[in-house]
């Protein structure tokens, strides 16, 4: 199981440094007013989604998955793991937003600012720090 553990905070770290950047790109997109720049942007924002952001977070959620399975009814009886698996729903709900703002960028819909794009790029950094204290303190009421 320590194995398992261990790909499963890689993939963690892999998903949160793909959210991370995502949002940065999209603060550059917004701010781009040359086709040659977003044309750039959408090829860094594709590739970064497709290819290191969602495999991660599918190995991440997975791995997780295995590992609440394989001892369920101690964590579960858990309130902390109850809202760490709301905070890791809500990021889930975030990668989805990053797939839909990559996707109006793309077809030159968006109506969002850079501005708005800099303050969405903070949000998982509270998810992050929800769940990792969760994780690791196991607070107890």
């Amino acid at each position: 199981m320590l194995w398992i553990k261990a790909f499963h905070i890689i993939a963690v770290v892999t998903w949160f440094s793909g959210l991370f950047y995502l949002p940065r790109l999209f603060v550059y997109h917004a701010m781009s007013e040359d086709q040659l720049s977003k044309d750039r942007f959408i090829i860094m924002e594709r590739k970064l989604f497709w290819a290191i952001t969602t495999p991660s977070a599918i190995v991440a959620v997975l791995l997780g998955g295995w590992l609440l399975y394989d001892n369920a009814s101690y964590f579960m009886a858990w309130w902390w793991m109850q809202v760490k698996l709301v905070l890791v729903a809500l990021l889930v709900a975030y990668h989805w937003s990053c797939w839909r703002f990559m996707k109006t960028l793309r077809e030159n819909r968006n109506i969002r600012s850079h501005i708005f794009f800099r303050f969405f790029n903070e949000m998982p950094v509270f998810l992050l720090v929800g769940i990792v204290v969760l994780i690791v303190v196991k607070p107890t009421l």
